[in-house]
């Protein structure tokens, strides 16, 4: 902060995160609330030697700016905190007076206190409060959600993993994963190398969760829960039922993916354009920012909360609700290159079939939503929760999400194909797709091609996994599903052919 920054915030009362103490020769005795504050939210400013006159404030100086910067230093590194605080000081010259100010960063061991965990502080507004009990279990809650997902499952074996779910997992893998080596001999095999089981086959939390039959996810994570809500209004009051579709209760945590990704691609608009070769293609970068954020907040959902992670979708906007708030404070978020998420083998699973964006990108990706659409993005946070909203155009979206048949999309059960034989050979399959595609072809061609049958589920295994992935594109403006489409190869999938 410089000298004119320091003089221009002393002119603004208005300060989330600053605070001026007068502090002539002594430190204030309340310095250490404010510290715990700024560290367990946002971080701030302490700048001693400014004296408040009513709602003015002016320059009054330090006596020994020398001192007051080694006691407040050295305080901070004592036990006199339960972690050593960070910060950074400044030493100012102004209108003939020495002015000390200190930086607190926002601390990644949260709670901050002095002496004992009730002299928790978090900073409301311009002021600093004493944080509830449940604010304080939250922030050490806070603290194991990484721990808890790695922790191995001394009792556990591969036999509690949903074969069905393990196995739709490790065929999409087949097709997009970028590291072809790790798909192993087989199931057991795959499961260790990319993370979720030890030699022994025993599993951890993460994969579990992810994979696990119902029984076992419920019994070792007995709130294991999610929601998806559709409300026809921009509010529960405005509603004229309470909602229109609720997703039902799931196995794990890819199960609940697949139906919410499925909801989500159903209220976005997808506009046609023309390309260079005069095709007219689908614009899917409405979907794919949902789609980030839907893996963003599965990556950093609290499975061990009363608080539950939940979808809300209004007419006017969809809410991704979480528990627990975000890792850094909002303002840093999309400014540097940040990726700590709470649950990192989960993370890692999206991560590794391209489901999400790598270190800290994925931020920036959600805030393309305004300049893509024309409206807001918006994220808040606080000790206990975080929510992201994406704004639609007003009362557009209803009769899209709600009013569709939507049966065989969420009831994958019904319609997954019987075995592993549908995907033995899926990578030459999706070879084959793509290079029957360099010119338009219907589906019905496609299935053709690759000896399968003309149903849904076919459409879910074969194409619409390589519409997700910019691999094919719709070549008129239709449904996805309709029989009479058309789809060509896109020239990401072009150059997928001349790397193979």
């Amino acid at each position: 902060m410089t000298k004119e920054e320091l003089i221009d915030r002393i002119n603004d009362i208005e300060w989330e995160d600053f605070e001026a103490k007068e502090a002539k020769s002594e430190l204030p005795k309340n310095i250490w609330e404010t510290v715990s504050a700024f560290a367990n939210t946002s971080g701030g400013w302490i700048v001693l030697g400014v004296k408040q006159n009513g709602k003015k404030f002016e320059i009054s100086g330090v006596d020994n700016a020398e001192k007051l910067e080694q006691d407040f230093l050295g305080t901070l590194r004592s036990q006199k905190f339960n972690e050593p605080v960070d910060a950074k000081s400044m030493l100012y010259h102004i209108d003939g007076h020495r002015v000390l100010a200190f930086h607190i960063a926002s601390s990644p061991h949260k709670p901050i206190y002095y002496n004992n965990p009730q002299n928790t502080f978090i900073r409301f507004g311009s002021g600093d409060q004493r944080a509830t009990n449940g604010e304080i279990t939250a922030m050490f809650h806070n603290q194991s959600f990484g721990i808890k997902s790695e922790q191995i499952l001394l009792d556990s074996d591969l036999s509690m993993l949903n074969e069905d779910t393990i196995r739709d997992y490790r065929n999409y893998f087949k097709l997009y994963s970028p590291r072809p080596n790790l798909i192993g001999n087989d199931i057991a095999d795959f499961c260790k190398r990319i993370g979720i089981a030890d030699n022994e086959g025993h599993l951890n939390y993460g994969g579990l969760m992810c994979f696990g039959k119902e029984e076992w996810v419920r019994r070792y994570v007995p709130t294991f829960w999610m929601d998806l809500v559709e409300i026809p209004g921009r509010s529960v009051r405005e509603a004229r039922t309470r909602y229109t579709y609720r997703i039902p209760e799931q196995e794990n945590l890819w199960e609940y993916f697949q139906i919410m990704i499925r909801r989500l691609r159903l209220i976005v608009d997808t506009p046609f354009m023309m390309n260079d070769e005069g095709f007219n293609v689908e614009d899917r970068s409405q979907f794919k920012i949902l789609r980030e954020a839907l893996v963003n907040m599965l990556s950093h959902f609290d499975p061990f909360s009363t608080i539950h992670s939940c979808i809300h979708i209004y007419t006017d906007r969809v809410e991704f609700f979480n528990a627990g708030g975000y890792p850094v404070p909002i303002s840093q978020l999309g400014n540097h290159l940040y990726s700590n998420p709470r649950n990192p083998i989960i993370a890692k699973i999206f991560r590794l079939v391209n489901l999400s964006e790598t270190i800290g990108y994925g931020f920036d990706m959600m805030n393309e939503w305004k300049e893509i659409t024309g409206n807001d993005v918006t994220f808040e946070s606080d000790i206990c929760t975080s929510t992201v909203t994406f704004w639609l155009d007003s009362d557009r979206v209803s009769d899209r999400a709600t009013n569709r048949a939507t049966n065989r999309a969420t009831n994958r059960a019904t319609n997954r194909a019987e075995g592993d034989n549908t995907y033995t050979d899926a990578t030459d399959k999706v070879v084959s797709i793509l290079k029957f595609c360099k010119e338009p072809k219907y589906r019905k061609e496609i299935y053709d091609l690759i000896g399968v049958t003309y149903q849904q589920w076919n459409f879910k295994a074969f194409i619409e996994p390589l519409l997700l992935h910019d691999y094919l594109e719709l070549t008129v403006p239709d449904k996805p599903t309709s029989p009479k489409q058309q789809y060509r190869t896109t020239k990401k999938g072009l150059l997928f052919l001349e790397t193979i």
